[in-house]
């Protein structure tokens, strides 16, 4: 049974934190494969609703405010704000882009979790739980840092360890921090609301380990399959906060609904807004009906990081409530590497989105053909700027967009633009009319399996049928004796530049717009593609665009140059100071001559990197010191510097030069070394003091 034979269908990409902007891992593993597959089922008619929004609660939106010292409520108002712009700039084509902050989202998660305590689902129970004693504050779970016990990385959090994935309780952690003060947290008692996972883990087991078991990424079936073999748990669905959505019960005053509670039903939040907005009747959407048949296909698009939450955690509250569907697939991603390194957003190691929208103005299409290119479906994949360049020089501008540009350059030379018949159709044309006649199926059946990267390549392959078949044809050549010949070549070829135009819809949605204009086409749907009867004879070609540019060098190591700044300064920002030595005495220090010099010459010793000979003034002398700065100095750009020169230092020898002294240099985070010198002119042999 194909996956279009449902009646309609509710598509969700995972919830954005509105505490910081989107970046290229967020794209690859949540919202490009959603958008796709959404767009797909658009092409096809169907009923779908696709629904996303900011999630707005939680620990990790307050550490944010608390960092840039304003309100939770101004962190949300400017991150939603990015965000959905970020969104709607790249072409990510929700039906409806949310907040879980609104009203209607505080008043659904409020029911939600009343409709469970009235039937008694919770276990209610006293614990113990850290508390900051200089913030008289319970902790969340990302109030608390440490080392894991898994994988012993420091700077992991309560809930999870971000290295490893590890899902974490904060008593796990080794040597607790509180993020507030930096201090040791002590344990307090306090009572909180569990949603009792191990008492829905066997029906977990039938409707995940054995229903899903063909049907969920290898992955993902996986990591439900590791997580129910370690036995589930109890988990609160309350916090000790002052931020989020109150828990509806006098007894619980200043308590908030866990974040892993209220921000999945954000998706069903979202979608009453849209449903009111557009006259829908959202319960159509989520709501289970008499016939199984007439129940929407819910499908999560989410990271890996977020599999146990929309697997076990969000379906398990679905199922205690009773009147919900559940999801029937959640294609999650892994994660996406930059350049050799994780994606951190604490470290600025990252490709931001509405940075790249500045710097790479109307190129969306551009990054998300090579992100779909490289998506991580079922293991790490990695994002490099050479790898970027590479994919759009070679593959769009030299094969698809070389092309559509000769089918549209010669059509127009020779025929003014217009597509007519020639000569019968040659054994080698209806070959590659056959050819393009299958591709469709094949790019369904990827799509519909959540195989992108493959669908995206099929697609990419009509693209290098049109480019072989043109250079084989060689109809530049052929026009100098049989006119009508081309004709029917160009014919072809601009059937297959059609299909190309129907077929790029959901992968490439701004150069599909762009090659119907040049088309001078309606956009079709996809039952329209395979056909090659898509223009019909005696049509009028449009206007001819470029599709694609070049990625240059220049723009590369622009990029480039970025992230190694973001690493130096991040480097520089985290750097432990060295630990003070010993105490010495006054008379001791006295004991150092220190001055002023002047460097009058310099130049490298021989057979050594690090060493330069230094000849100095002192206003005592002028005198010889071996430095080792070579890596950081030349020796022309240091002459005439003033430097502080230690005089009465014992000499040395070195690399048979004798050094007399030394010279003062401060050594940076990143390990650069600079002069300790004067702000202005010192005459020399001045004592420093």
């Amino acid at each position: 049974m194909s996956i279009l034979d449902k009646k309609r269908y509710t598509i969700t990409s995972a919830l954005p934190y509105a505490n910081g902007p989107l970046h290229i891992g967020h794209l690859a593993g949540a919202y490009i494969p959603g958008d796709i597959f959404v767009r797909y089922l658009r092409l096809n008619q169907k009923d779908v609703v696709y629904v996303c929004g900011s999630d707005e609660h939680g620990a990790a939106i307050t550490i944010r405010a608390k960092k840039e010292g304003i309100t939770p409520q101004q962190i949300i108002d400017k991150y939603n704000k990015q965000i959905k712009e970020s969104f709607e700039e790249f072409g990510i084509s929700f039906d409806i882009y949310h907040r879980t902050s609104e009203p209607i989202h505080h008043q659904l998660s409020q029911d939600f979790f009343l409709n469970l305590y009235n039937k008694g689902e919770f276990v209610e129970k006293f614990s113990e739980q850290y508390y900051d004693e200089e913030y008289h504050q319970f902790l969340a779970d990302r109030y608390i840092t440490g080392t894991c016990p898994n994988c012993k990385s420091e700077g992991a959090y309560g809930d999870q360890c971000e290295k490893c994935g590890t899902s974490l309780s904060p008593t796990d952690l080794i040597n607790p921090i509180s993020t507030l003060s930096g201090k040791t947290p002590v344990l307090k008692e306090t009572k909180h609301w569990y949603l009792p996972l191990d008492k829905y883990q066997p029906w977990l087991e039938k409707w995940l380990i054995e229903g899903k078991k063909n049907i969920l990424k290898s992955n993902v079936f996986g990591q439900c399959q590791s997580w129910l073999k370690s036995g589930l748990q109890p988990r609160s669905m309350t916090r000790d906060l002052d931020w989020g959505v109150d828990v509806p019960l006098a007894e619980a005053e200043g308590k908030k609904l866990y974040v892993w509670l209220d921000a999945p039903i954000g998706y069903i939040s979202a979608t009453k807004q849209w449903a009111l907005d557009h006259g829908k009747n959202w319960e159509d959407y989520w709501k289970t009906h008499e016939n199984p048949a007439d129940d929407s296909t819910l499908i999560h698009f989410i990271g890996k990081d977020n599999i146990v939450f929309h697997c076990i955690i969000f379906p398990a509250i679905l199922h205690a409530h009773g009147d919900y569907i559940l999801p029937e697939n959640i294609p999650a991603n892994e994660f996406l590497n930059l350049e050799g390194d994780k994606l951190s957003t604490s470290r600025n190691h990252a490709v931001w989105l509405h940075e790249y929208l500045q710097e790479f103005p109307d190129k969306q299409d551009e990054l998300r053909y090579v992100l779909t290119s490289i998506l991580p479906e079922t293991s790490d994949a990695e994002f490099t700027w050479k790898d970027f360049q590479a994919r759009i020089n070679n593959e769009l501008v030299a094969i698809f967009g070389n092309f559509v540009n000769r089918v549209l350059v010669l059509s127009h030379k020779y025929f003014d633009g217009k597509v007519l018949n020639g000569s019968p159709l040659t054994a080698v044309d209806q070959a590659v009319l056959d050819e393009l006649k299958a591709y469709p199926a094949s790019i369904k059946s990827s799509l519909e399996q959540f195989r992108f990267r493959e669908a995206l390549a099929e697609f990419m392959n009509v693209a290098r049928l049109g480019n072989k078949y043109l250079a084989d044809e060689e109809p530049w050549k052929i026009i100098k004796t049989d006119e009508e010949r081309v004709k029917t070549i160009l014919h072809v070829a601009a059937q297959i530049v059609a299909n190309l135009a129907v077929l790029a819809q959901p992968f490439l949605p701004k150069t599909a717009i762009k090659l119907f204009e040049m088309l001078n086409f309606p956009q079709g749907n996809w039952n329209d593609a395979g056909s090659d009867t898509l223009i019909q004879t005696g049509h009028q070609l449009g206007e001819v665009q470029l599709l694609f540019d070049k990625i240059t060098d220049e723009q590369v190591d622009f990029q480039l140059n970025k992230l190694a700044e973001a690493k130096a300064k991040n480097l520089a920002d985290n750097a432990k100071v060295a630990p003070a030595k010993e105490n010495i005495s006054f008379d001791d220090f006295v004991k150092m001559d220190i001055r002023v010099g002047t460097i009058a010459a310099a130049e490298k010793v021989a057979k050594t990197k690090k060493l330069l000979k230094l000849t100095i003034d002192t206003g005592l002398d002028t005198r010889t010191v071996v430095s080792g700065i070579a890596e950081f100095f030349s020796p022309e750009e240091i002459v005439g510097r003033q430097v502080s020169i230690l005089v009465n230092l014992e000499p040395r020898e070195i690399k048979g030069i004798m050094s007399q002294g030394m010279i003062l240099m401060a050594e940076d985070a990143d390990g650069r070394l600079d002069f300790v010198k004067p702000d202005t002119t010192i005459k020399v042999g001045s004592t420093v003091r």
